[in-house]
């Protein structure tokens, strides 16, 4: 039973002020350039120019993007003398209407363009669409595609198997070879998938393993290193032992392999320098992948007066443009209202495209001449002055949030007088120095121990601790496990390892 005191439900209106970020199309856009590199910004900017039409690329001549560097096309709104590139003149010259193109080449055609067909065929272009005849056309320009690990495979089985049944098992083990040229396809599968006996497919294997280059189609490392010593006729019963334990030599075990090949240590260093001038990976020549060229995006160098002069690479900053007299033009001719709507739309997201570049190129220059400015010591000395840094202390400095540092540092590389740096190699945690003493970098600590072991004796190799020890007096205070970690991050094996590879290569000197 409810007492007298239940209190009524009633609305009343209430005023009350709130803060809260809201996150426009327009700024996340902006944050999305942010941390682009300039590759996928140039394809971010021919998808907006494919989509507004009120953007269109700079040339040569124009200036980077931005609201006081960048020019608008027809800024006045005035129209231009030009004619128009949409009119029929110019589309029927740029896409050569003429009929001196038709079929040139049918023999029924008794010589319709003259005796000097290079000069008269408009259409005849180059890859690059540049006429024939203005650019000095030349075969050594054009070039084949790239001959492929299958492709060159396959020329080898056309040769190698005359029998219907034996080249189609050739064919699908080809298909089952990785691109470093390992057979990655069970025998057994493919003899039942298509049909025929396991001889059948094991000799069909045995022919395919003495294909060019030599070692594709082998199943694991030591029978692809087994097939190219064959080839060498270096396929000795000691080599045989020596690739069945090649997880000894991983370890660096030669006392155990010595015993196991029945050889002397002078003969398990020839075996092993045979080895080493193997490839593990044969099918890797035929990969067609070129390595992509790093472009910095910015460029610093020594100022006159000492100090480093930083600026933003021209070749990596978008050139864009707005149309304002095809906006004008047209927005005047405009009746209905969704068109109306779609300019007004397609011009503020062009102007805001310009802004946005403009702000990501001068944030960009900020935070790499601030970085500069921090590791002066790494570029006038070398790594071992590099100085521990993140990216709170550069955003502090600059005034701006840490994630706009981290944005700003994805991506992006700088060209200095030590080589082309990604901007994140800047930022290093740091190591704490003996004594209380200043703090180190954690990749000059890195370039530290590589020097200490490059400089050990066979007979004095150094444990991590005893590594430990010597960081310590140069003012390193480390732990064993760091180093060892750092150790193994940079492929250096364990002192134990290194003990047995340098007594064998003394033993030899």
């Amino acid at each position: 039973m409810l007492g007298q005191g239940t209190m009524g439900l009633s609305a009343r209106l209430q005023l009350k002020q709130s803060q809260s970020l809201v996150m426009t199309p327009q700024l996340m856009q902006s944050i999305r350039l942010l941390q682009l590199s300039h590759v996928d910004l140039e394809l971010f900017i021919d998808e907006e120019i494919e989509r507004n039409p009120l953007i269109e690329r700079g040339g040569e001549d124009d200036l980077p993007a931005g609201p006081d560097a960048a020019q608008d096309r027809g800024g006045n709104g005035e129209e231009s003398d030009t004619e128009p590139e949409w009119s029929a003149a110019s589309m029927s010259d740029r896409l050569d209407t003429s009929l001196e193109n038709i079929f040139p080449d049918d023999p029924g055609m008794r010589d319709p363009i003259g005796p000097d067909l290079a000069a008269q065929w408009k259409s005849a272009h180059d890859g690059g669409g540049h006429a024939l005849e203005s650019d000095g056309f030349s075969l050594e320009e054009v070039t084949a595609a790239p001959v492929t690990l299958r492709d060159h495979v396959r020329e080898q089985i056309a040769f190698a198997f005359t029998d219907p049944v034996e080249s189609a098992v050739a064919v699908e083990l080809a298909d089952g070879v990785d691109d470093a040229g390992y057979l990655r396809a069970g025998l057994g599968e493919v003899a039942e998938r298509l049909g025929v006996g396991a001889d059948v497919a094991a000799a069909v294997l045995s022919v395919c393993q003495t294909f060019d280059p030599a070692g594709i189609f082998a199943r694991d490392l030591s029978e692809c290193l087994a097939l190219q010593l064959r080839v060498r006729d270096r396929l000795d019963p000691a080599m045989e032992a020596l690739l069945r334990n090649l997880e000894l030599l991983a370890r660096r075990d030669f006392q155990a392999l010595t015993r196991l090949c029945g050889v002397g240590q002078e003969d398990l260093l020839d075996m092993l320098a045979e080895i080493r001038a193997l490839d593990p990976k044969p099918g890797m020549a035929f990969a067609g992948g070129t390595a992509d060229v790093i472009v910095p995006d910015v460029l610093v160098r020594p100022a006159p007066d000492g100090s480093w002069q930083v600026e933003l690479n021209p070749d990596t900053l978008p050139r864009v443009l707005v149309d304002n007299a095809y906006y004008a033009r047209v927005s005047s001719a405009a009746k209905d209202p969704a068109e109306k709507d779609f300019l007004t739309e397609c011009l503020q997201s062009a102007t805001w495209l310009k802004r946005s570049l403009d702000q990501r190129a001068r944030t960009v220059l900020k935070v790499a001449s601030e970085i500069v400015r921090q590791q002066d010591a790494f570029l006038v000395h070398g790594v071992r002055h590099l100085r521990p840094l993140n990216m709170k202390s550069i955003a502090e400095a600059i005034g701006m949030h840490e994630s706009t540092v981290s944005r700003v540092a994805a991506n992006k590389y700088m060209l200095t007088p030590r080589g082309v740096f990604e901007l994140r190699y800047f930022f290093t945690p740091a190591i704490a120095g003996a004594n209380a003493g200043e703090a180190h970098s954690s990749e000059a600590v890195r370039d530290r121990i590589r020097q200490l072991i490059e400089q050990e004796e066979p007979a004095e190799v150094l444990s991590d601790d005893s590594i430990v020890d010597k960081l310590r007096q140069s003012g390193v205070d480390i732990a064993r496990r760091t180093v060892a970690k750092y150790r193994e991050g940079m492929s250096i094996p364990s002192s134990i390892e290194r003990r047995r590879e340098k007594k064998a290569l003394a033993a030899l000197g």
